[in-house]
């Protein structure tokens, strides 16, 4: 069996604190205990109803559905708009997680067609929308984009798209697993960042910290139509209760985090100039998230990553491919762990990746 290097790691650079099962069930059941939570059955129950509707407050919308993955929870909403619309056509980045990690269920279930939409490595803008001459039924925009180092629309482009798909009537669908990273750089509250949205997934693990699971939001007639969806596609989950107490016992306590999150991720921007040998994207932040992009192949980088791990106790994080041979990116999230981490101790990080020589 493979030794598990990042397990026996005294120091992991990204995300947030990972609690053993028993911590993550002793503080659901304290917090259970506290607020005399009940089993919610089949979706219905005083904790689960009143989540959903705080975040679809929160966010300006009229409801909210729990739905046990975010892979049901878009391919179904997209999907609705189009049966709604009798036109299976929908537009989305090519970086966008439906396009790349979902192997391929939208086309091979028949549920919709995809144009992609802008340039490879940049946020889409209206311009790109206009590029596509077809009737188009949704669009998905993911506020940040990941797979591009948490890269955002300008305010103005991104309201230049919410005119755009008022004026062409195209339903305007957010992707939003980490749309709470991004209020800080915008300086808007979520409701303003998601009015002009006809539909947003957000999930409850990513930023939240929570066990899983993930909220569709929308007015009440589409959220009813989504339930009675999830149902046939086997979501219809006995208990959502673990997931949801999961996520809202910590909910308000992880959205506070995120404007110090956000600062820290400049902090460590700045640092970073300090190593002209690496790069990063995007070039100033947009969330509280990066690609940190180091001289070294992949193979080299991961041979890197394994040396520091087993000598000094650090684990780097996942490299991944780029269009240059030569170079491979780490996506670092910025949590808790680089939030205290000392600046000096994240010196010496980035000094193995600059100096390596594999």
């Amino acid at each position: 069996m493979k030794k598990d290097l990042r397990a026996d790691c005294h120091t992991i650079i990204a995300g947030n604190h990972e609690q053993s099962p028993a911590e993550h069930f002793y503080a659901m059941a304290k917090w259970c205990e506290e607020y005399q939570v009940k089993h919610d059955v089949y979706g219905d129950g005083e904790l689960i109803g009143s989540f959903q509707q705080k975040v679809a407050d929160l966010l300006g919308f009229e409801a909210g559905l729990f739905v046990i993955t975010g892979t049901m929870t878009q391919a179904t909403a997209l999907e609705l708009v189009c049966r709604k619309k009798r036109n299976p056509v929908v537009a989305m980045h090519e970086s966008s997680h439906i396009y790349r990690f979902e192997r391929q269920g939208y086309q091979l279930q028949n549920r919709f067609s995809i144009l992609p939409l802008g340039d490879m490595f940049r946020p889409w803008t209206a311009k790109d929308l206009n590029a596509w001459p077809d009737e188009i039924s949704a669009v998905l925009y993911e506020l940040p984009m990941r797979e591009l180092g948490g890269q955002l629309p300008s305010w103005d482009e991104l309201n230049d798209i919410k005119a755009e798909c008022e004026h062409r009537d195209i339903h305007l669908h957010m992707d939003g697993a980490r749309l709470w990273e991004c209020a800080a750089y915008y300086q808007k509250s979520y409701k303003e960042i998601a009015t002009g949205f006809q539909s947003a997934y957000v999930s409850l693990y990513k930023g939240i910290n929570g066990l899983g699971g993930s909220l569709l939001l929308g007015d009440k007639q589409f959220i009813e139509q989504a339930s009675i969806w999830m149902k046939r596609q086997g979501g219809n989950v006995y208990h959502r209760t673990p997931y949801v107490v999961s996520a809202a016992m910590q909910f308000d306590q992880q959205l506070a985090k995120m404007p110090a999150l956000f600062a820290r991720t400049q902090q460590i921007y700045q640092i970073l100039r300090e190593f002209p040998q690496l790069a990063v994207s995007p070039y100033e932040p947009h969330a509280n998230m990066l690609h940190l992009i180091v001289p070294l192949s992949v193979e080299n980088a991961i041979e890197l990553r394994d040396r520091v791990a087993e000598q000094k106790g650090i684990w780097l994080g996942h490299p991944q491919t780029t269009q240059h041979p030569d170079q491979s990116i780490f996506e670092w999230y910025v949590g808790d762990r680089l939030l205290n981490i000392a600046d000096d101790q994240l010196r010496e990080v980035l000094a193995y990746l600059a100096n390596a020589e594999c």
